[in-house]
């Protein structure tokens, strides 16, 4: 079968997918109805976070304390039914306190590895940036290859494999700023805003409802581990056209020769383009990837990937408004 051109996607011309992706639709309504039970509004960090799980990549959730950056990851965690590890990151926090150790055996009179908390599925890293440099650089690995090599031993990591991190914008003390080579192993950059004052009261309302019962209480496991395994599989099948992959090749380029920004993105970034807007065609039901898909995923994909330069950045222009400009520059595909 051929792949609807964008013309009949956007007259509503009916199609058929060579692909199923009924069961993955339903899983992905099934997770959102739960985190609705407890989380207010945040419909785009909900969608970019299952995309996400969906393209197996990891994400960064930027947000002023308070506006449910923790929660929803750790509620997001109890919907699937796979391991779950939080780390608190703190200015002591030492990479063996992530990893793991070889502690010595008095019995057996060996050193015998004991696994640490990222021997997990899904991580939630709590204020990434408070440790350290080599702390974070313990991530490293792990995030790229899914394995952790340690004492002249490799580890597997158990698929599916996502970090989540937290951090604060605004407080500076204590702090340190993720190096360009983390960040780029991060899928998504989040930026989490407050709620309106319409969500302000429905948080009250939901807080008020709760009375003995916690709100992870209220959360369900709706699909295991070895389904998003599986759907990741089909999201992989989903067809692109070759004048697509040239429009996600013009605007990573575009990056690189703006003159307002001093880095651009890396090829790394894509490849992550191409996989987000193939979870964001296979969420809406869709077999095949539109200009829109590519949109949606452009800016959680790129703003943390390219740096301002320090004048524009002085104006108060920011990576995100950048980016923006470069998408409507670039010519779409017709």
């Amino acid at each position: 079968m051929e792949t609807p051109n964008n013309e009949e996607v956007q007259q509503g011309i009916s199609f058929e997918n060579r692909i199923d992706l009924s069961e993955l639709q339903e899983s992905v309504f099934k997770i959102k109805k739960e985190l609705q039970k407890v989380i207010v509004g945040q419909k785009d960090m909900m969608d970019l976070l299952i995309v996400a799980l969906l393209a197996d990549g990891h994400v960064l959730i930027e947000g002023v304390p308070g506006v449910a950056k923790t929660i929803t990851a750790k509620l997001l965690a109890r919907t699937i039914d796979v391991g779950f590890s939080r780390i608190q990151f703190t200015p002591d926090l030492m990479p063996s306190d992530i990893l793991g150790t070889s502690v010595f055996n008095v019995k057996t009179s060996e050193f015998e590895f004991k696994k640490g908390p990222i021997f997990s599925s899904m991580i939630l890293i709590d204020e990434i940036n408070r440790a350290p440099a080599k702390t974070q650089a313990a991530l490293f690995e792990v995030m790229e290859e899914k394995q952790i090599t340690i004492d002249g031993q490799t580890f597997q990591l158990q698929e599916p494999f996502v970090v989540l991190a937290t951090q604060n914008p605004i407080e500076q003390e204590g702090t340190y700023r993720l190096p360009e080579a983390q960040l780029d192993r991060f899928l998504f950059k989040i930026n989490v805003d407050y709620p309106n004052a319409d969500e302000e009261l429905q948080i009250l309302l939901k807080e008020q409802a709760l009375e003995n019962t916690t709100k992870a209480s209220k959360i369900e496991t709706v699909i295991s581990g070895a389904k998003i395994n599986e759907f990741r599989n089909l999201v992989n099948q989903i067809k692109i056209e070759e004048n697509l992959l040239k429009y996600i090749a013009n605007i990573v380029v575009n990056t690189r020769t703006n003159s307002f920004l001093y880095l651009g993105a890396s090829p790394r970034a894509s490849i992550a383009i191409l996989g987000a807007s193939k979870a964001f065609a296979a969420i809406e039901g869709r077999d095949f990837v539109t200009p829109e898909d590519i949109k949606r995923a452009t800016i959680p994909v790129l703003q943390h990937r390219v740096i301002v330069t320090p004048e524009r950045e002085m104006e108060g222009l920011t990576s995100k408004q950048i980016i923006e400009q470069i998408i409507e520059a670039v010519e779409i595909p017709r």
